[in-house]
């Protein structure tokens, strides 16, 4: 960004300089040849070009001289904006191949990470929550602004077009943890989650559906969840119209600031919450937590799972709670 922003002053200045050049050598020309303006901005120009065809040449000792003078003036300004130029351009590619090589070198590192197809209005909030998270994920997205704008903001971002497998497979689908397909249209997901799953069968997958229909579509191509922003914008309108207290406890759990967070909780075989109760293994006081499911190994899942529920090796605890409880909860189910 400052290396473009200090091209763009030397460009401005050079331009600056042809144009005061311009003009220097067409009032020199008018006043000290007695020419018309336009006949002194011809002859500027055709000794600002160096192209000299000769039919309206300086007549008098004083022009030729300031036309002399003038040249070395000129000269001089069309040199600089040309070494200005070539100094840009190939910064740019220098700058370019560098960066190139620079995300190469990152993308390689990539694993158990997560990736972003897409940088629109969904994209872009799930970025914000994956930022707020604090977990690796590369964002692949072809648009120029937005693709600058996310790099700014410290992002990992390849400018690419994400229904590409090439793509895919540089930001690392093979060794990723899991992929959200976000694109504007249902078609380019339907592809990303094609191309996706057969890179890597065991990536999970959520895909985002602008229309109804494309859900089912979107599940036979291999997603493992599909969100669709407008159903779901439409139930929540609709709680927060007939049942508004739902609605405001709705918005106090999704809130972004302060409030509680959802968690999924795995619970390994070495941890002492295996084989508890769950009542006698989770001590919600100290922790301040509300367990709400239970998934099995299986796949079995169990909602609002009663105090003399079991807890197995390898159960998923779906839990709600604060940041700190959640820290902890984590590290009881790791055998900490």
């Amino acid at each position: 960004s400052s290396v473009s922003s200090r091209t763009r002053t030397r460009m401005t200045h050079a331009l600056v300089a042809l144009v005061m050049a311009i003009a220097l050598g067409t009032v020199g020309f008018h006043l000290i040849e007695r020419q018309s303006l336009l006949d002194s901005l011809y002859l500027t120009v055709q000794t600002v070009t160096t192209v000299g065809y000769g039919d309206v040449p300086p007549r008098t000792p004083a022009g030729r001289l300031f036309a002399v003078l003038f040249m070395l003036v000129s000269v001089s300004t069309v040199a600089y904006i040309l070494s200005t130029a070539a100094q840009s351009i190939i910064e740019s590619q220098l700058i370019a191949t560098f960066g190139e090589r620079r995300r190469s070198r990152k993308m390689s590192k990539l694993h158990d990470h997560f990736i972003i197809c897409g940088a629109g209005r969904v994209g872009s909030q799930l970025i914000r929550q994956m930022q707020r998270a604090e977990v690796r994920f590369v964002v692949i997205e072809k648009d120029v602004s937005k693709v600058n704008e996310l790099s700014e903001r410290g992002v990992m971002v390849l400018p690419r077009d994400a229904t590409r497998e090439d793509t895919l497979r540089e930001a690392g689908a093979e060794y990723a943890r899991g992929l959200a397909a976000c694109l504007p249209e249902d078609a380019d997901n339907v592809y990303v989650v094609l191309t996706a799953r057969d890179i890597n069968p065991k990536l999970h997958i959520v895909a985002r559906a602008t229309e109804g229909e494309a859900e089912h579509k979107l599940m036979r191509a291999g997603a493992n969840r599909v969100v669709a922003p407008t159903i779901i914008g439409g139930h929540r309108l609709a709680m927060a119209l007939r049942k508004p207290a739902v609605g405001e406890f709705m918005d106090f759990l999704t809130a972004d600031e302060l409030g509680p967070e959802f968690e999924q909780v795995l619970v390994e075989a070495a941890s002492p919450l295996a084989g508890q109760e769950l009542r006698s293994a989770i001590r919600r006081p100290e922790l301040d937590i509300v367990i709400v499911g239970i998934k099995r190994k299986g796949g079995e899942l169990i909602f609002n799972p009663s105090g003399e529920t079991a807890i197995a090796g390898d159960d998923v605890l779906i839990v709600i709670g604060r940041t700190e409880s959640l820290a902890k909860l984590n590290q009881l189910a790791r055998g900490g």
